[in-house]
């Protein structure tokens, strides 16, 4: 793409680029961080929990139709999902209905030349002149908080905001949560998508995923049933920095991809695990639905929610934290990709 071109296209869209104006829904609504929007709290996210899970386009924009006319307003999806499969099924089932929803897609670009040249794709395949958020996907680790700088893809964003063409920006992670409060501390970021569950997912102290008996020295030592150690968890580390910039915080990984939903002691319900993560201060949990009855069971809790008492958090965190979080920062750390 010639700079001519992304100038050419870049005015363009920013001439025809508006505020998506008042969302209406029946779902409970609330502020997105400083952006001026109020939102439903349920989201849908479109990741392999809708290209994979339906697999046939017909089914999958029957699952976004029925989100939609159940009162979800947010579609969360991204340029790597479904190799551009899931962008394209949110653009055809969104076509008519624009000014209804937020838009918001990802980009695993980093270089500034790159994250130009990927957002006008999501564009087209999006069917829109505009995205109300755009978001850096997957920061890992703490060496890219740099690197977003170094690279371009930060000043690439603002360029995107200030010309109009994508309403707020973002950054997304479910990998290390000291990395992602440092950019949330460091850059004018508008919204997170974060990683909160009750399994308290995040990095454990010796950053592979588990403690040893003896500590971080101990090389070879027995690995022992981790805790819910404070300052561990994006919970802890990277969502206060959220919320003192007033950053709209989108909640993700509520079930750990369902790892956490279960009978047994080290399990829980679906419905108690995106009751803790609504209870946490977050503007609204993405969920990915990959069943026409999820969607629907999920909206009959959002519409329903209640906050879930301090006690029955902890008491919850602490019994789901003690049996899952050394699988949950393993997988999530080294084995997850979103894709």
């Amino acid at each position: 793409m010639t700079n001519l071109s992304r100038r050419e296209f870049i005015g363009a869209a920013a001439g025809a680029a508006v505020a998506s104006g008042a969302i209406t829904s029946p779902l409970p609504l609330r502020a997105f961080g400083r952006t001026g929007e109020r939102l439903p709290i349920l989201a849908i996210g479109c990741g392999n929990r809708l290209w994979a899970a339906y697999v046939q386009e017909e089914r999958g924009l029957e699952a976004l139709n029925l989100a939609f006319d159940m009162g979800i307003r947010y579609f969360d999806t991204a340029q790597g999902y479904g190799n551009g499969i899931s962008e394209t099924w949110v653009g055809k089932a969104n076509k008519g209905r624009r000014n209804e929803v937020m838009l918001a897609t990802k980009t695993g670009a980093r270089k500034y030349d790159d994250v130009l040249a990927r957002c006008e794709e999501s564009l087209k395949r999006l069917q829109t002149d505009h995205l109300d958020v755009y978001h850096i996907h997957g920061l890992n680790y703490e060496e890219e908080v740099d690197q977003i700088e170094a690279l371009g893809t930060v000043r690439a964003l603002r360029r995107l905001r200030d010309e109009k063409v994508i309403r707020f920006m973002g950054v997304t992670s479910h990998t290390d949560p000291t990395a992602l409060a440092k950019a949330l501390d460091r850059y004018d970021f508008d919204v997170t998508q974060v990683a909160v569950n009750a399994g308290l997912q995040g990095r454990s102290p010796d950053g592979a995923g588990y403690w040893k008996k003896g500590g971080n020295s101990d090389l070879f030592g027995e690995p022992i049933a981790p805790k819910p150690y404070p300052g561990e968890s994006f919970q802890d580390i990277a969502l206060p920095v959220a919320v003192r910039k007033n950053i709209a915080v989108i909640g993700m990984k509520t079930t750990g991809q369902e790892s956490l939903v279960g009978d047994g002691s080290g399990k829980a319900s679906g419905e108690q695990l995106i009751r803790y993560a609504l209870s946490l201060p977050v503007s609204m949990v993405s969920v990915g639905m990959p069943k026409l009855d999820f969607i629907r069971r999920n909206v009959a809790l959002a519409k329903s929610f209640q906050p879930m008492p301090k006690s029955e958090m902890d008491s919850l965190s602490t019994r789901l934290s003690q049996a899952n979080k050394m699988a949950l920062d393993y997988h999530f750390h080294h084995e997850h990709r979103d894709s």
